[in-house]
C-alpha cells in the first residue's frame, strides 16, 4: 500500500491572513506532494513496502537519504496540516494546559521557548513539542528530520510542529521568520494537539 497525500480539512485560503493561500497551495500540492511521491518511489519493491511511516522513521539510520528526507517530509507535513485551523489560537485547556504549566511554568513561558526553538533553528527545519512518557519537551530538528527518528538528538512523540523551512513562509514573510512564528499562534488547533497528547 502506497502513502497518499492527505486532503486538507480546510481550503487553501482558510488560514488567511496568517498563511496565504498561494503558500498553502504550493506547500501542500508541490512540496508535500513531492515528498509523498518520492517516498513511494524509494520504498517500492523493497522490504519497507507495506511498513507504516512510524516504523520506517524509527529505524531511519538503516535507510537511504531519500527515505530519510522524503519519509520525514511526508510525516511532518501530515502532522502540520492537522494541527492548524482557522478557528485556532488562544490557549489549550484541560490536561494539556495542566501539562504545559507543569513542564514550563506557564503557557507564556512555553510559547516563548517554542518560538525561540523555531527562530533559532539554523536554515531549514522544524520546531517540536514532544511527549516523553509523562514529560513535555521542546526541540528542533534540521531539514525534514523529526523526533521519531532513531537519529534524533531528542526523541519523543510529536504533538505540535512548526515548519520553519523557507518554503513555508517566504512568499508572505520573506526573511521575517519571527513574524511568521508569531502568526502561527493564531491558527494552532489546540483540540487536535490535545488529541495527540492524550493518545501519545
Amino acid at each position: 500500500m502506497s502513502f497518499e497525500l492527505p486532503k486538507l480539512n480546510y481550503s487553501y485560503d482558510s488560514l488567511e491572513p496568517y498563511i496565504d493561500a498561494k503558500t498553502m497551495e504550493i506547500h501542500h500540492s508541490k512540496h508535500h506532494g513531492g515528498y509523498t511521491s518520492k517516498l513511494n518511489a524509494a520504498v517500492e519493491g523493497t522490504a519497507l513496502s507495506g511498513k507504516s511511516i512510524e516504523e520506517i522513521l524509527s529505524n531511519i539510520s538503516n535507510y537511504s537519504a531519500g527515505v530519510r528526507n522524503n519519509g520525514g517530509g511526508f510525516y511532518n507535513h501530515v502532522l502540520f496540516w492537522e494541527i492548524m485551523s482557522l478557528k485556532g489560537g488562544g490557549e489549550p485547556s484541560g490536561k494539556l494546559s495542566d501539562a504545559l504549566k507543569k513542564n514550563f511554568g506557564s503557557f507564556d513561558k512555553f510559547k516563548e521557548d517554542f518560538s525561540n526553538a523555531a527562530a533559532t533553528r539554523f536554515g531549514s527545519g522544524w520546531a517540536w513539542l514532544i511527549k516523553q512518557d509523562d514529560k513535555l519537551v521542546i526541540s528542533s530538528t534540521p531539514n525534514q528530520d523529526n523526533p521519531l527518528m532513531d537519529i534524533a538528538d531528542v526523541k519523543g512523540i510529536p504533538i505540535l510542529a512548526l515548519d520553519v523551512c523557507e518554503h513555508a513562509y517566504y512568499l508572505k514573510y520573506q526573511n521575517r521568520r519571527p513574524d511568521y512564528i508569531e502568526a502561527f499562534w493564531n491558527i494552532i488547533n489546540w483540540e487536535a494537539v490535545t488529541e495527540r497528547f492524550l493518545a501519545g
